[in-house]
């Protein structure tokens, strides 16, 4: 049997009601009886979570459990996450769970890749010897997307911008993305020079790079929330000062950005699992507009991955909620209808 909604439809603020057929949406009333599951309300393109790494269990960071991972991204689905993007997984995702009606949909990146000349890094890095073959590989297997690690310390020397530059020409000649994690100035400004598709964090970001991110329409996901939480555990030793100077700096940068044109997206890194709603609350503490904000948790993050909006045969993921979150922010931990794929979540 279709489903029926009828409510405010965001982005574009117009009554409307939509239905559901199978795992598509129509604004077409179906010929057939439809169940009303939404009247009132506002109807937002499912969430969407940009950078997030489900998989291991705090006992085990290291190691990719499955069953963990169907946990962590239930939790995600359970808070009106519909699209995941992993920047980086421990193992690979077993067919049935990616295959699962009630899984969110998923776009990898792959694995953590690593230069060789990378002095500290972390154990889940994949260092490797020839990084342009080996992005090459990760975004035509993983989605159409790569992780690089840009950086992994705020004072050794970063990936040289001439391999970045490689990385960055060899996949998109090959039809993918790049996503670099970064930390230092050098390593931000590196990434924002070669055009990376998204800087991840961006902790030194110089404010030059927020143009060169405007000019290489490169998107910004700063992952707020996860070192806000890290921010009451750093030490005030010198690299702890690093860390809070750096950390006050994404802040500064989110909307220097988003003035400047570059597409600011909503990513939590970390635990807990299905909890974007805190990252636009972060995004509007750093001075986005509330509307943007909600929207790199929505339409704007979907249409950066590829995934249409509440439009007529767009897939059936639809988030309800009582109140305008483009006013009350706060509505989007509480909604009040979930669907994915055409099916009831909640």
């Amino acid at each position: 049997m279709p489903y029926h909604l009828r409510g405010t439809v965001l982005p574009d603020g117009a009554v409307r009601d939509l239905w559901t057929l199978g795992d598509r949406i129509t604004f077409a009333r179906p010929s057939v009886p439809a169940e009303t599951v939404a009247d009132g309300g506002f109807l937002l393109p499912g969430l969407v979570d940009v950078h997030t790494h489900p998989g291991s269990s705090a006992a085990d960071e290291a190691r990719f459990d499955p069953e963990v991972f169907a946990e962590q991204i239930a939790a995600h689905r359970d808070a009106g996450v519909t699209a995941l993007r992993f920047p980086g997984l421990l193992g690979e995702i077993p067919d049935e769970l990616r295959e699962d009606p009630r899984s969110p949909r998923m776009i990898t990146a792959g694995r953590w890749l690593a230069w060789a000349g990378l002095s500290r890094g972390a154990a889940f890095h994949t260092v490797t010897e020839d990084l342009v073959a080996a992005a090459v590989a990760e975004a035509k297997a993983h989605d159409g997307w790569c992780k690089l690690i840009g950086d992994w310390d705020f004072e050794a020397p970063p990936v040289p911008y001439e391999l970045l530059r490689a990385v960055v020409d060899g996949v998109h000649a090959a039809g993918g993305r790049v996503a670099a994690h970064c930390q230092s100035a050098a390593g931000v400004l590196g990434a924002a020079r070669a055009g990376v598709d998204s800087i991840e964090h961006g902790m030194g970001m110089p404010e030059e790079c927020v143009d060169l991110m405007a000019g290489h329409g490169s998107a910004y996901v700063p992952t707020l929330t996860a070192f806000a939480h890290s921010a009451t555990r750093i030490k005030d030793n010198t690299r702890g000062r690093l860390w809070h100077a750096g950390h006050r700096t994404m802040i500064r940068r989110v909307r220097e950005a988003y003035d400047a044109g570059v597409t600011v997206l909503a990513g939590t890194d970390s635990a807990p699992y299905g909890n974007v709603a805190t990252e636009v609350e972060h995004l509007i503490e750093a001075g986005l507009p509330t509307e943007a904000a909600v929207g790199a948790a929505s339409w704007t993050a979907r249409a950066f991955l590829g995934l249409p909006s509440l439009t007529e045969n767009a897939p059936a993921d639809i988030t309800v909620y009582a109140t305008d979150p483009r006013t009350t922010p706060e509505t989007l931990h509480h909604p009040t209808r979930i669907m994915l794929r055409g099916r009831i979540v909640r």
